[in-house]
């Protein structure tokens, strides 16, 4: 039990410290430099906050970097429940990095336009306005396909749950359904893009009755003291020193 607390409360954190960033630049950043339909006016936003894009980046780095760790900490907490279904939570994950890191490229290609005027000079403004904000959308379209892999990692992390026997069984049963939503949000961007809008404003009630309990879940098992546990895991041997002694 005290290998799966201290598990639970390694993962918990590093499911803390990789979400926290990307709930910062996946959400907060685009909202406070995107002004859509209008270039110029993104492009301004993110002349005179260039720290805040580069800080998105930063972000999203250290997210993806720690999903890493994440994952193979979940697999260290539920490799013994089965293996198969562990390695596959894993593989999901480690596949989403690689696209994350590459999707950073398209805001660093935004600071490259619009800083870097004394090279483009062969463009005029309002072409390098319009090319960074293709590069933002650009960047939003990667997102979409990174979250297919956000979705199906919980798939088989719900599936470790349920069978644990040590964690909550409806918090599995709730990964499964916040998994599907951002496969569904996803998939529903790419091929029925008129119905984005409402999906995406769906789709976070299920992804975030499902992670969030989950998170919970590993922070309060982390966490939680286990002076008695320990006392009488240590009772017997010293009983057995007792009758040794005597």
């Amino acid at each position: 039990m005290d290998t799966i607390k201290k598990n639970a409360r390694v993962a918990g954190l590093l499911y803390l410290l990789s979400g926290l960033p990307a709930v910062f630049s996946y959400q907060y950043v685009p909202g406070a430099l995107i002004v859509r339909g209008d270039a110029a006016a993104t492009a301004e936003r993110v002349v005179s906050s260039e720290w805040l894009l580069r800080l998105g980046i930063a972000g999203e780095l250290i997210s993806a970097v720690g999903s890493i760790f994440l994952v193979l900490a979940l697999y260290q907490l539920f490799k013994e429940v089965d293996r198969r279904v562990a390695l596959l939570m894993v593989i999901l994950v480690l596949v989403a990095v690689p696209i994350s890191f590459v999707n950073v490229l398209s805001e660093i290609a935004v600071l490259a336009l619009l800083g870097r005027a004394d090279l483009l000079s062969v463009f005029e403004k309002p072409q390098l306005d319009a090319l960074a904000s293709m590069f933002l959308s650009l960047h939003g379209e990667g997102l979409v396909v990174v979250s297919i892999f956000w979705g199906l990692w919980l798939l088989p992390l719900g599936v470790l749950v349920m069978r644990s026997g040590f964690a909550p069984r409806v918090i599995g049963v709730l990964l499964i359904p916040a998994g599907l939503a951002y496969v569904i949000a996803s998939s529903t961007n790419i091929l029925l893009p008129q119905f984005a809008s409402v999906v995406s404003r769906l789709a976070p009630i299920p992804e975030g009755l499902g992670e969030v309990p989950m998170l919970l879940w590993l922070l309060i098992t982390g966490m939680r003291a286990t002076p008695l546990e320990r006392a009488e895991t240590a009772s017997p041997s010293r009983a057995a020193e007792g009758g040794v002694q005597a």
